[in-house]
């Protein structure tokens, strides 16, 4: 045996084990609920950082407006919460009962007819991922239609990130405003505020990402998954082979756009509320740098990215409020300095290969030492 060989393959099913192990095994059993919970709203980022693998690892789509898509999948899901919540009973001292309250303080007298399908929680879910899906191939159509990619795409949905939150802030009667959609409290009449419902949601977004996960792993590894990396590398040699870029482009942007308004949707139930805070440009760079940190062209990197760059807030902002934007910012920066291919790219390139050369020497010494020696030659 030559030495110890672990293809890129095996290194991925295992990555996607420890993963696993972590998120539903591991931080279950050493955190408390509080944290917990918190880690589970890090893991709502995870989503939109696995599109981003797709989008902009596999297929060179650097969007700069991804919390669009996030914000509006979790839009979706706060107002059909927010309907359940603005029951008659509950709202009777509005001075129209029925409605959210942000519409009564905005003398809103009638329920908009946008509003009306999300009384339905089938309707509300099929919203999730439509209303950002259409909002994506409409964009990417206009663009990629037109060849417009690369830093120019990128400001363009940066621009659409800005206009959705003024829009979002300016429309306070029909969207909540700046406050946002808040007071969520039940889902089909179970309560989601209690610590331990919060608990189940987690699990429920701990799933719900690895199937996202194993469905972006799906694509990567299919005829698709290789011609995307092929628009990434030669973009003109593939349209040159007969292909029609633009309609791969949309459609794996269409693709990272309902992955990361799953994210949104499940951050609405886990945390109660959603804003225009996390729709901007600052969160959608953000989420661009969880995705860089762990590594754009890795599944498993994206959500260690997402895992350990909001952990690191948390605990910058606990123990250092005054420095802890510094402390991030120097972060993001050794790691894109050091590690250009990020976290799975130190595992891959530094760590897997050293830890190979390392097992193959020691059984090169485990079997010089156990050979037997040569016979003595006849004199």
């Amino acid at each position: 045996m030559s030495g110890i060989r672990t293809d890129s393959r095996t290194l991925e099913l295992i990555g996607f084990a420890l993963v696993a192990a972590l998120i539903l095994v591991l931080l279950p059993l050493a955190l408390d609920i509080f944290r917990l919970n918190l880690v589970g709203k890090y893991l709502t980022y995870s989503f939109v950082a696995v599109g981003l693998v797709l989008c902009w690892g596999h297929t060179g789509i650097l969007s700069l407006g991804q919390g669009v898509f996030f914000g509006l999948g979790g839009y979706c899901m706060a107002a059909f919460l927010k309907l359940e919540a603005s029951s008659a009973a509950n709202t009777k001292i509005q001075s129209t009962p029925g409605i959210p309250d942000f519409m009564d303080w905005n003398q809103i007298t009638e329920l908009p007819f946008f509003w009306v399908p999300f009384k339905s929680l089938s309707v509300a879910l099929i919203a999730v991922v439509v209303v950002p899906t259409i909002a994506a191939f409409i964009l990417g159509a206009a663009m990629f239609k037109r060849r417009v990619g690369g830093v120019y795409f990128a400001i363009i949905t940066q621009a659409l990130a800005a206009v959705l939150t003024i829009l979002i802030i300016g429309q306070q009667g029909y969207t909540g405003g700046i406050n946002g959609i808040t007071d969520l409290r039940t889902l089909l009449g179970w309560d989601i505020r209690p610590t331990a419902r919060s608990t189940f949601l987690y699990f429920v977004c701990c799933f719900l990402l690895l199937g996202t996960m194993f469905l972006a792993r799906f694509v990567i590894a299919s005829k698709l998954g290789r011609i995307l990396v092929a628009i990434r590398d030669q973009e003109e040699r593939v349209r040159f082979s007969g292909y029609d870029v633009a309609n791969f482009k949309i459609f794996v942007f269409c693709l990272a756009s309902a992955i990361a308004a799953l994210g949104g949707a499940m951050f609405t139930l886990q945390v109660g509320f959603m804003s225009p805070s996390f729709v901007g440009i600052v969160p959608s760079i953000e989420m661009v740098i969880f995705c860089a940190v762990g590594g754009r062209h890795s599944l498993v990197g994206a959500v260690i990215g997402a895992l350990v760059v909001n952990w690191g807030k948390t605990l910058f902002s606990e123990s250092l409020p005054e420095l802890w934007l510094f402390a991030m910012g120097g972060l993001f920066i050794g790691v894109v300095l050091a590690f250009p291919r990020g976290l799975a790219g130190l595992v891959t390139d530094q760590i897997v290969p050293r830890l190979t050369r390392l097992g193959a020497s020691r059984l090169g010494s485990s079997n010089s030492r156990h050979a037997e020696p040569s016979p003595a030659p006849a004199e």
